[in-house]
């Protein structure tokens, strides 16, 4: 029997077992080299449609070992190819009721025919692999990963689990090859690979193959599984040729938009060479399937032209007069397709991100206060030059170790400096009132925020995708609460600032001041201040991720939390040798600082989520680190956190002042 799409089989003496469908299995462990048999084959913990494409793949890349020039060439292989177009077709009259199966059993049957009138291999592949792309539509199934797979990772599962059969070099040469009839695949045989997908490998290592040696790895992590099949993929596009292939990646941004993951997952390089040629597929195969990261950057970029579509349809409908669709258009081009590459783009070039940002927030002012059609559409086409910008930026040359290592860097130190210092304060406050009894409840928040942000993550791999506007939201009504629970917290510790006051509130309400009901509250309050900023930090993270720089974004993580330590221990080390008063005193303006941060970068979320309006001060400076926005309503909202806090302090400098004249 000629070689299969297995991944490696066994000898004819192997032991076996029979499927309900007739198919021969034969087990093997390539980790001991022990035959053994299992109690069920592999597509029966697999969903039908899966098995029915696994079969249909097998027939496209096998059927030209079993017919030539209209004669058979194999009579086994091709049985088996009579074989399996036939359990294909029995399968498929098994799923469920479908408007679509109907058809689907009539493009089996007419598979089932043109094998048995021994057609052209080109004439089979192309109906099988029509049968089953249709097939993916009707009944879907995963098609790609959910993230661009670690192909280093792919590497190290290749030599646990596959060298020993399939060689160090992908050439079928393994130790335990020996004995093997036929012998295991040669995956750096160009012209078989050229007709192999990386999903069909993916499903073949999910699965196993029913009537080979090919067991299933199902126990093994789904982005592990698209690991290892990116890497057994890579054998016959040999890394030498991927500089040509990036140099052509890089060169072609229409090419970019057209082959995300999914299809550089789903695309056999046979397919890709007909559309492009077959030395540009080559070299771009060769790119491409050792840097699959390449194309989750080239699919951010894309969602620039959702922008574009976006803001099209608001100018269509502010010309008709639709100002509040051409205000929700508007705000959907900014949630739905520039939201989703700010975190990409201001790694890359912050201040461009800056540009994007206030341009678009200048447009939506511009249909709120009724302007022109006309400047409405210049500032349209500020924003398109602006995208262009933004998608050289973001193109995949761009990327770079230090780039990731320092925008890793950067984010975590400034999103996680903010959480610091407030907590910090509250474990100092707690540590000089003599009440360690409720630092529990400070780490309890901040830990848990922790976990929290880690189940965020989670979620946004695996299971949702966070929009644009949940982010905003998150991230507004977090810094406003937070805001205004800071904004008591400054003027209470400003007005302890006096040594004598200190003294009689620790005599005269200190314990009964902070009983459960407040142990619970600073819980909220390190909770909320926390995960306010790991959330975003978490959405930056996974962003920069996507370029393939891993290790670059750990090492600039690790940095980062070494230089928040620093000042963790540096605050707290300084604080116990302060007297209380200037304790207090500094710790207050501290806090207030942070509140009126807060209060504006909370009120800007909300503007970019559409819950607040936007009336742009040209002119007026944007520092982002204090929160300072160019917004009438971001630069009142700090301007009353501010008074209300002079307020305060005024207020507690009276209060303080006639105590003082009471006591003389």
């Amino acid at each position: 029997m000629a070689q299969s799409n297995a991944l490696r089989r066994f000898p004819a003496n192997a032991p076996q077992s029979r499927t309900s469908t007739g198919y021969v299995i034969l087990h093997f462990d390539g980790r001991d080299a022990r035959y053994h048999s299992l109690a069920a084959p592999a597509s029966a913990q697999t969903a039908p449609a899966q098995t029915i494409w696994r079969l249909l793949d097998y027939i496209a890349v096998d059927y030209p070992e079993a017919v030539a020039d209209g004669k058979i060439a194999s009579a086994s292989e091709y049985a088996e190819m009579q074989e399996f177009s036939a359990t294909a077709s029995k399968l498929i009259g098994e799923l469920p009721v479908s408007s679509a199966r109907g058809g689907l059993q009539g493009q089996a049957t007419n598979l089932q025919r043109i094998i048995a009138a021994k057609a052209p291999p080109q004439a089979v592949a192309t109906a099988a692999r029509g049968l089953a792309a249709d097939l993916i539509k009707t009944y879907p199934v995963p098609l790609a990963p959910t993230s661009a797979p670690d192909v280093a990772r792919g590497k190290a599962l290749y030599a646990q689990h596959c060298a020993n059969c399939h060689g160090a070099s992908g050439q079928g040469d393994g130790p335990q090859a020996r004995g093997l009839n036929p012998p295991p695949i040669a995956f750096a045989d160009k012209e078989r690979a050229s007709e192999r997908s990386i999903f069909a490998l993916y499903q073949v290592i999910e699965q196993g193959l029913d009537g080979t040696s090919m067991v299933s790895f199902a126990e093994l992590p789904a982005q592990d599984r698209w690991a290892l099949a990116f890497y057994a993929g890579s054998f016959a596009y040999p890394a030498s040729g991927a500089a040509n292939g990036k140099a052509l990646w890089d060169a072609d941004a229409d090419l970019r938009k057209r082959l995300d993951l999914e299809k550089l997952v789903g695309t056999t390089p046979a397919t890709f060479a007909a559309e492009v040629g077959d030395d540009k597929a080559q070299q771009l195969m060769a790119y491409l399937r050792h840097h699959p990261e390449a194309t989750v950057t080239a699919a951010a970029t894309g969602t620039l032209a959702l922008a574009r579509t976006r803001l099209d349809e608001a100018l269509a409908a502010y010309g008709r007069g639709d100002s509040k669709a051409a205000t929700d258009l508007a705000l959907s081009a900014y949630l739905d397709g520039f939201e989703p590459v700010e975190a990409v783009l201001s790694a890359r070039d912050n201040a461009l991100m800056i540009r994007i940002e206030g341009a678009m927030g200048d447009l939506r002012a511009a249909i709120a206060k009724g302007e022109p059609v006309q400047a409405v559409k210049d500032r349209v086409a500020t924003l398109d030059g602006l995208f262009a910008d933004a998608e050289t930026a973001l193109a995949p040359s761009e990327a770079s170790a230090t780039s990731s290592f320092l925008a890793a860097f950067t984010i975590l130190a400034r999103e996680g400096l903010e959480a610091l210092l407030i907590v910090v304060a509250m474990i100092a406050f707690l540590s000089k009132a003599d009440r360690r009894d409720m630092l529990p409840y400070v780490h309890g928040g901040w830990v848990a925020a922790l976990v929290a942000g880690a189940a965020t993550w989670a979620a946004a791999t695996w299971i949702i995708e966070i929009s644009g506007a949940s982010r905003e939201l998150t991230e507004g009504f977090g810094g406003v609460f937070a805001a205004l629970v800071l904004l008591w917290v400054g003027i209470w510790m400003h007005g302890k600032s006096n040594a004598d006051a200190w003294q009689r509130y620790i005599r005269e309400k200190l314990s009964r001041a902070l009983n459960r009901r407040s142990a619970w509250f600073l819980f909220l309050l390190a909770f909320v201040v926390v995960y306010r900023e790991v959330f975003e930090t978490i959405l930056f993270y996974a962003a920069i991720w996507g370029q393939g720089n891993g290790g670059a974004v750990v090492a600039g993580a690790f940095t980062a939390i070494l230089l928040l330590a620093v000042i963790a221990f540096v605050m707290m080390r300084y604080s116990r040798t302060l007297p209380i008063g200037k304790f207090f005193a500094y710790s207050s303006s501290l806090i207030a600082v942070l509140a009126v941060v807060l209060i504006g970068k909370g009120s800007a979320a909300l503007q970019e989520a559409g819950y607040l309006p936007v009336t742009p001060w040209t002119g007026f400076p944007r520092v982002e680190l204090l929160g300072i926005y160019p917004t009438r309503e971001t630069v009142i909202a700090q301007l009353v956190m501010t008074a209300l806090l002079v307020l305060g302090f005024f207020w507690n400098q009276r209060t303080a002042n006639k105590l003082g004249e009471i006591a003389a």
